[in-house]
């Protein structure tokens, strides 16, 4: 269901593209756009890792540092006949954790100190199967894509917007365009790939929750992890960078009422919820 979800989405976001590209800039600047940002992202897919990682200066763990977050993250990846990435922890109080990587051989995982003061053993293990899936669902890659189309919209809205500043009107009376169509699109057209940007992240999120529980086998860990990780971090905000908030367990940026709409991450409660009916359906089943 996640993923027709997700590729219901990447085909919504492909449509405003290029409707987009045709009401505001053309096909020159539809390409034009397009070209650019995946120039931008394609630098991002291959060097994000270790951008992010120096980010929240995260240092990486030597199995006699921590052998025992060494023999979870072990564990797991041979459970999800994975490689073994590489394992960091981040300096900061704030419990979350995320996982980077362009594929499964060039993944890393990281977690705060704050984490690993706060879970168990079990719901470690959990939190940690959800950011081994985001590596296994290929999250990071359909991310890089949806950031790539969203990333073309808005700079096509921006190159059409200095258009009609500099002389534009003139050239949609010659061409028959509609300048008040074109204004529309440079105000709607972002904002609608943004939001469709945001709904993919929650989507991927489901399906790394739901892989995470299968791979640790103990969906109510994972769903106890997450009421910690939630109050801890409202309890210890996070000094966190908004552009990075999808990659994180959970959101590290506060927020409600109409904030919910822009959020990387769906209702903590509907992801509760989803975990909690898994152990039933495998209650049910013996």
């Amino acid at each position: 269901m996640n993923t027709l979800k997700t590729t219901f989405l990447m085909a919504l976001l492909t449509v405003i593209l290029v409707t987009a590209g045709g009401a505001l800039g053309g096909e020159s600047g539809m390409v034009t756009a397009f070209l650019f940002a995946l120039v931008m992202n394609g630098v991002s897919y291959w060097f994000s890792d270790k951008i992010v990682l120096r980010m929240y200066g995260a240092k990486e763990i030597s199995l006699e540092e921590a052998p025992k977050l060494h023999r979870i993250v072990q564990d797991l990846t041979l459970r999800a006949h994975m490689p073994m990435p590489k394992v960091y922890v981040i300096p900061q109080e704030s419990p979350n954790a995320f996982a980077t990587g362009r594929d499964e051989k060039h993944a890393a995982v990281a977690v705060t100190e704050g984490i690993l003061d706060i879970l168990s053993e079990s719901e470690l293990r959990g939190v940690l199967a959800h950011e081994l899936s985001h590596v296994k669902n290929r999250d990071i890659l359909i991310g890089t894509i949806a950031a790539t189309m969203a990333g073309a919209i808005s700079m096509l809205a921006y190159i059409a917007q200095w258009g009609l500043i500099f002389g534009g009107r003139g050239n949609d009376r010659r061409e028959g365009g509609n300048p008040i169509v074109a204004l529309a699109m440079i105000i709607l057209a972002p904002l609608a790939a943004m939001l469709v940007q945001l709904a993919i992240s929650r989507s991927r999120e489901f399906g790394a929750d739901a892989t995470g529980a299968a791979i640790s086998g103990d969906p109510l860990s994972l769903a106890g992890a997450l009421k910690k990780l939630q109050r801890g971090a409202e309890r210890i905000p996070m000094d966190a960078n908004p552009a990075t908030a999808h990659m994180f367990i959970v959101s590290p940026l506060t927020g409600g009422g109409l904030m919910t709409l822009f959020s990387t991450h769906p209702p903590l409660e509907e992801r509760i919820r989803r975990l909690e009916e898994m152990t039933m359906g495998k209650l049910k089943t013996h």
